[in-house]
């Protein structure tokens, strides 16, 4: 370690014995990345940038500073893959579509069919019956059901799960029945499930609800018995969930997550050192990012310079990105809002050169109909600021996944607990609202357990919204106050309505997989 003085005296020297002479901002600024680097480590990367300037046949021997951010970016990545990516922002038009191959008893990528926003009708209940094939895939191998694997449980302790076609078989009660199904009302009032093989009527009013959120649309176990034509439910649970470890050996090296890579990055040693090197690295997420209001815009200020001599790997916004409508003119405004953003983001040249600017839009924000995933805002709203600000911004879809090294990320921007609580058919009378919320999510495997006259999806598209295998965070941006669950080796956070919560957002650290809680300072306030 040394001080900065002495390290660009070091970087010019080395330039110096091959022929080079730079600049003083260049050097400065190959300076300012080696800081933290021991003499060995700066040693090795001041050869590796001689070494690859050397190769590029300038037209002089003076090395300007856009000659050697150039070649420190593609030094630093040096040793990677051409399909191993550092950080990856994938649209959720690109998410793979996966399917379970019943003989082989693993997932297979479908290739066979176009992706398009209005397919023909059957896909309505075809994106329900694969998330039920995955749910019950996943149930059946559970230890609780999976007999075959494990003959020595207890009798008592194995279950049987049943189809819902050997019950409409059945003429007799039938005790001990556990049913895994989707809860719907196919008449006013009257509760039903069903699976690929039938519906049968329910009778709930003597169910014991287990922990989390039992919303229309979303899968369940049944336990109770079988009756007259119906099910008495005597207790309701959410489908057992899984952990990625015990996940992924059904997918083999399957790239699931999406991206250009054909194999999961999830397994790179390449990626995984870079990640651990990286131990200050952060990516940062706030929610509610209202660019037309000042004092937002202050604090947006203060934030950018907090963290212009350090900055993050990405700051992520999600919308929406106006205070209030606009009406016939929320575009105009929105487009003029951005241009002050890139205003203000100029003057922090390390920033901007090192961090990315991902905005993730919210419902209001123009210019798409209220259906998951939305598309992301139109280019001839984002034209100015990209102008301005270049590579350094991407404008993406809600949801979208963010792939850093080993790390895979969902973002979603979706006020889910106020939707989920209030098309629960139980309201929780104990436990935290997180919690249940939480578990429902990772149990049904998708951001959006829902009827779809509450929150429509593109039937075709509705992968993007799977949450199987678990990622390792799940980013909800809600109007609910700010929470960090974890579960089964995912953690699922909501950083809060920024301006609601006195400025507070999330920060997420990739090294350690730790989430902190972040604030702009008070004292800051003008």
């Amino acid at each position: 370690m040394g001080d900065l003085q002495q390290i660009r005296l070091e970087v010019n020297n080395a330039f110096k014995l091959s022929g080079f002479t730079i600049r003083r901002d260049a050097s400065t600024f190959v300076a300012e990345q080696i800081l933290s680097m021991s003499a060995v480590e700066r040693r090795k990367m001041l050869d590796k940038l001689t070494a690859h300037l050397l190769h590029q046949c300038l037209s002089q021997p003076v090395l300007e500073k856009e000659h050697v951010e150039v070649a420190y970016r593609e030094c630093s990545t040096l040793g990677l893959e051409e399909s191993e990516t550092v950080l990856n922002v994938i649209d959720a038009f690109t998410v793979p579509k996966l399917c379970y191959d019943n003989e082989r008893k693993r997932f297979v990528k479908d290739v066979s069919t176009s992706n398009n926003l209005f397919p023909e009708p059957k896909w309505k209940a075809q994106f329900l019956i694969d998330r039920y094939t995955v749910i019950w895939q996943r149930t059946f191998r559970n230890k609780l059901f999976a007999q075959e694997i494990i003959p020595s449980m207890e009798e008592e302790k194995r279950f049987q799960l049943r189809k819902i076609e050997v019950l409409l078989s059945s003429s007799s009660r039938i005790n001990e029945v556990i049913v895994l199904g989707l809860l719907t009302q196919l008449t006013e009032g009257k509760f039903y499930l069903e699976d690929p093989t039938g519906s049968i009527l329910l009778d709930m009013s003597q169910t014991r609800y287990h922990s989390g959120l039992f919303t229309e649309s979303s899968f369940v176990l049944a336990e109770g018995y079988y009756d007259d034509k119906t099910l008495h439910v005597m207790g309701l649970v959410l489908p057992p969930s899984e952990n990625r470890a015990t996940s992924l050996p059904y997918f083999g090296s399957l790239n699931t997550f999406g991206g250009k890579s054909k194999t999961l990055l999830k397994n790179s040693q390449n990626l995984l050192k870079i990640e651990q090197d990286n131990e200050d690295g952060m990516i940062i997420f706030l929610s509610d990012v209202w660019f037309d209001n000042l004092k937002v815009m202050e604090k947006l200020k203060t934030l950018f310079n907090g963290y212009n001599d350090f900055p993050p790997i990405a700051m992520v916004f999600m919308g929406e990105f106006l205070s209030c409508p606009y009406g016939y003119e929320h575009s105009t405004q929105l487009k003029i809002a951005l241009t002050n953003l890139a205003d203000v983001i100029l003057p922090f040249t390390k920033l901007r050169e090192v961090c990315k600017f991902i905005f993730v839009p919210g419902r209001g924000d123009p210019a798409a109909a209220n259906i998951l995933p939305r598309p992301a805002i139109p280019n001839s709203i984002t034209k100015d600021i990209r102008d301005k600000l270049g590579d350094s911004v991407i404008f993406t879809t809600n949801p979208c996944r963010i792939q850093y090294c080993t790390q895979e990320i969902v973002v979603l921007r979706q006020d889910l607990v106020t939707k989920m609580c209030r098309n629960s058919v139980h309201f929780p009378e104990t436990g935290d609202i997180p919690d249940h919320l939480t578990k429902t999510l990772l149990s049904q495997c998708t951001l959006s357990p829902l009827l779809l006259g509450v929150q429509p999806v593109y039937w075709k598209h509705a992968d993007a919204l799977n949450l199987y295998p678990m990622p390792d965070l799940v980013v909800v941006g809600d109007h609910f106050q700010p929470y960090t669950r974890s579960y089964q080796d995912c953690q699922v956070v909501n950083p809060g309505s920024f301006p609601r919560t006195e400025y507070s957002f999330k920060v997420y650290v990739p090294s350690s997989r730790t989430v902190e809680d972040s604030q702009i300072p008070k004292e800051e306030d003008f």
